[in-house]
């Protein structure tokens, strides 16, 4: 449930609204054990994605690093190598 939540900090360009919300979902779904909630917990379902989300920002915003920006292509290349070797085909 949780493979879609990747680093966001340190690249360039940084981390978009979008991909820090879609962290923060991911999150939720797996700490709440629900990948949809029911009509009665929706109000407090989405009320948890904001705040993780707000959180999540923050953070990113307040992170310093001496290293240098990663690329978000090269990080992909890594990644389809990983797969490649673990599974033996691309992901």
């Amino acid at each position: 449930m949780c493979r879609n939540i990747r680093t966001l900090h340190n690249f360039e360009p940084p981390a978009s609204e979008g991909e820090v919300r879609a962290a923060a979902l991911q999150y939720v779904r797996k700490v709440s054990g629900s990948t949809s909630p029911s009509k009665a917990n929706e109000q407090a379902f989405a009320r948890a994605v904001a705040e993780v989300a707000g959180a999540t920002q923050r953070l990113l915003e307040a992170l310093v690093t001496a290293a240098p920006p990663r690329d978000r292509e090269r990080e992909a290349e890594r990644a389809r190598a990983r797969a490649e070797k673990r599974f033996g085909t691309a992901a």
